[in-house]
């Protein structure tokens, strides 16, 4: 069985929230789970497969966390990696930035060699413009907790199954 590390970064909660969700539905037996702040890339490069989470902040800002840590990310070698993102965002008051934090780690990851697994698609949310659209698709899962926290468990246990087999 492969070696599964998540790892997020959340300003109010929301994205610790999903992540503690994503574990759940996983198993806790089969993922670890880290705040990027207390991770090194040391950390990231012991797992088979990653699963990144973060928000995207004012005008399309990574969550602080991830920020600081954005740098760290070159010297990661990705490559016989699979990544799956999610992402949470504010679809109706920042449309023009829905989800970029999630755009720019999966662009960094994708530089470092790593495969990419997890699309999610566009229906069903209303942004103008998201630079973690990719071919017509969220390049991960695309949660919105302040304007669809309803639909949150329900797209974690879709998404999950996607890509629990590509992961594991």
């Amino acid at each position: 069985m492969k070696k599964i590390g998540l790892f997020w970064g959340s300003q109010t909660g929301n994205t610790e929230n999903a992540a503690d969700l994503i574990v759940g539905t996983l198993g806790y037996e089969t993922v670890d789970s880290y705040n990027i702040s207390h991770a090194t890339v040391d950390t990231l490069a012991g797992y088979d497969a990653l699963i990144i989470g973060t928000s995207t902040w004012g005008a399309g800002e990574l969550q602080d966390d991830w920020y600081n840590f954005f740098s760290s990310l070159d010297s990661l070698d990705c490559a016989g990696k699979t990544v799956a993102f999610f992402g949470l965002g504010d679809q109706l008051g920042y449309g023009d930035y829905f989800l970029d934090g999630m755009g720019m780690l999966y662009e960094k990851f994708i530089e470092r060699g790593a495969k990419v697994t997890g699309s999610w698609p566009v229906d069903g949310y209303e942004y103008s413009c998201s630079k973690a659209v990719v071919q017509g698709s969220f390049v991960g899962l695309a949660l919105d907790a302040d304007n669809q926290d309803h639909l949150t468990a329900s797209r974690i246990q879709q998404w999950i199954k996607q890509i629990k087999p590509v992961l594991l």
